[in-house]
């Protein structure tokens, strides 16, 4: 029985080890990892416009995205033409344990608005606001692919689908 008795400062110097040894493991595992980071870069793809008449037009799309800090910080320039439609967005946005918040503005229109959703592994789920505006995005990210859905409502554009790749 005596082998097997520890003293009491023996045990508590062995439990202060074991958790601090394994303090660096946890604090990483509960730290959601930021979906910016995979997304920095230059993107160009396609994908099309819908419209409350049924028509549907070709996009030709590039994006880029800058990401500073730890991949906490986000500035997103979007280009996009089709032979009717062009648009030039840009947002400022900010990710902060799973939740985005930042603004948009929408150059060629002279709009602009907040940014808000949630984003956790490859995915980014928003919605953006303006005065005139509202919409709800959708971007997925995975290796060197990007889909994006943008969803606007109060305007005769009912949708947008795009698919990037990086470049």
């Amino acid at each position: 029985m005596e082998a097997i008795k520890m003293s009491g400062s023996s045990f508590t110097q062995k439990a202060l080890l074991f958790t601090v040894l394994c303090l660096p493991l946890g604090a990483a595992v509960a730290a959601p990892v930021s979906p910016f980071v995979a997304m920095a870069g230059t993107w160009s793809g396609g994908g099309v416009l819908s419209t409350s008449d049924g028509q549907q037009e070709q996009l030709r799309c590039r994006a880029t995205y800058n990401v500073a800090g730890s991949g906490e910080q986000l500035r997103l320039n979007l280009r996009c033409a089709s032979p009717s439609y062009n648009f030039d967005l840009a947002s400022d946005v900010e990710y902060r344990g799973g939740a985005i918040s930042g603004s948009w503005s929408e150059a060629s229109r002279n709009a602009s608005g907040t940014l808000s959703g949630r984003a956790s592994g490859d995915h980014v789920q928003a919605a953006a606001r303006g005065d005139s505006f509202s919409a709800s995005l959708s971007l997925t990210t995975r290796g060197g692919r990007q889909t994006v859905s943008i969803q606007p409502q109060g305007t005769n554009i009912t949708s947008v689908s795009l698919a990037l790749s990086r470049r």
